[in-house]
């Protein structure tokens, strides 16, 4: 009997999302935004509230189980739209992956001084 074989991971998937927080919080920092826009950004996306992040964070929770665990995907996320690591976020199958690229392209645009109301995908 033959077996598909498994389609291997990226390994950002096993990454905790402690490790790639302070890369978020950077990027947006040095545009002149801030840690709390970057947490509010997350909690948008994914529902966790804030001490739900901070927890999340401090059990260093790897990538997938971050956002497999997240209390309520906002159903607006499928508006987010664009290209980010030169992939269309819109275009991205494996659905992990494309989570993590719709939470890429947040960071991106309040980096490139959009404002909240926009990202967030309420105006």
């Amino acid at each position: 009997m033959a077996t598909k074989p498994q389609q291997s991971k990226h390994p950002i998937y096993k990454f905790s999302f402690a490790s790639v927080y302070p890369h978020y919080v950077t990027k947006a920092e040095k545009k002149g935004r801030t840690q709390a826009e970057v947490d509010e950004l997350i909690r948008w996306l994914t529902g966790y509230t804030q001490r739900q992040l901070q927890s999340q964070l401090r059990k260093e929770t790897d990538f997938e189980t971050f956002l497999s665990e997240a209390p309520e995907m906002n159903p607006n996320r499928n508006l987010i739209t664009g290209v980010v690591c030169g992939v269309r976020v819109e275009d991205v199958e494996e659905p992990t992956m494309r989570e993590i690229r719709y939470l890429d392209k947040l960071v991106d645009e309040l980096a490139r001084g959009k404002a909240m109301e926009k990202i967030l995908r309420s105006a």
